[in-house]
C-alpha cells in the first residue's frame, strides 16, 4: 500500500475518531494518581470507548508474529517506552506513565499518546516529559505543504538536546488502518525525504529517554523498555497536512 492523500471529508471522519482518542486520554489522564492500577486505567478507557461507540484497533493486533495485543490501552511506566500491557501494577508517587490509545470510528482510525507525571515527580522526569511534548509541537509546526519528512525528524532531534532519542519506533500514516505509509522517523535531515502534500494524515510520536535511546522488547512480546532502564516519555498526535497548515485531529473540539 502506498501513501494515500485524504479528502477534506475523509480528514473530518478521521477527526471524529480523533475526538474519541482525546476523550479517552483525558479520562485516563485524570485517573493517573498514586495507587490506581493500570488495569483500572484500562477499564476507564474501555468504558469511554464504548460510550463513544468506537472500536478498539489494539485488541487482537498482532503484527510480525507478535502475540495478539490483549487490551484497548497501552500503559508504559518509567523505563517502559511504549506498548506496556495494563495489569495489576499500581502507580506510585513520582512515576511517569505513557498512555497510548487508538480507535476506529465508522471505519476511520486515529492514534494519540501522552506521558503523565504521577503526583510530584523529579525535576529530571518533569524536564523529560516537557521536552518530549515540545518536540511534538515543534514537529507539528514544520508539518506544512511543501516540507519534507526529514524536516519533522530534524525538528524533533533539535529539541532532544542531550536526551536519548528512540529510533527503533517511528510515527506513521493513519487512515483506514492504524499503520499506513509513510514511516515518520524521530530523527532526520532537513530538506530530505518524502514531500508533504495536502491530504496526508500522519501520526507524529517522539520518544525521548534520560539515557540511551536503545530499547528491547520484554518477554510479554510487547512492552518496549530502555536497555539501560533510563526513564522515557512519549507524545503523539494524529495530524492532517492541509493548505491552511497542520490540523491536529486528536484533540477535543
Amino acid at each position: 500500500m502506498g501513501i494515500v492523500l485524504r479528502s477534506e471529508d475523509e480528514i473530518a471522519r478521521i477527526g471524529r475518531a480523533g475526538e474519541v482518542v482525546a476523550r479517552v486520554l483525558d479520562a485516563v489522564e485524570a485517573a493517573c494518581v498514586p495507587g490506581v492500577t493500570t488495569r483500572e486505567l484500562e477499564r476507564i478507557a474501555a468504558r469511554e470507548l464504548a460510550a463513544a461507540k468506537g472500536e478498539s484497533v489494539y485488541i487482537g493486533y498482532a503484527p510480525g508474529g507478535a502475540p495478539p495485543y490483549p487490551s484497548v490501552l497501552c500503559t508504559s511506566i518509567n523505563e517502559e517506552v511504549v506498548h506496556g500491557i495494563p495489569s495489576g501494577r499500581a502507580l506510585r508517587e513520582g512515576d511517569v506513565i505513557g498512555i497510548d490509545f487508538a480507535c476506529a470510528k465508522d471505519g476511520w482510525v486515529a492514534d494519540g499518546a501522552r506521558t503523565i507525571g504521577v503526583g510530584v515527580v523529579s525535576a529530571a522526569a518533569r524536564g523529560l516529559v516537557d521536552k518530549t511534548r515540545a518536540a511534538l509541537d515543534a514537529a507539528i509546526e514544520r508539518a506544512v505543504v511543501g516540507a519534507r519528512l526529514g524536516d519533522l525528524g530534524d525538528a524533533i532531534s533539535r529539541v532532544a538536546g542531550g536526551s536519548g532519542i528512540v529510533r527503533a519506533f517511528t510515527g506513521h500514516g493513519v487512515g483506514r488502518r492504524m499503520h499506513e505509509p509513510p514511516a515518520v522517523p524521530n530523527v532526520g535531515r532537513a530538506g530530505t525525504g518524502t514531500r508533504l502534500k495536502a491530504g496526508l494524515v500522519i501520526a507524529i510520536e517522539p520518544m525521548f529517554t534520560l539515557g540511551s535511546g536503545d530499547v528491547e522488547i520484554a518477554d510479554d512480546g510487547w512492552t518496549v523498555k530502555t536497555i539501560d532502564r533510563s526513564w522515557a516519555a512519549h507524545y503523539e498526535h494524529t495530524i492532517a497536512i492541509t493548505a491552511r497548515g497542520p490540523r491536529v485531529l486528536t484533540s477535543r473540539t
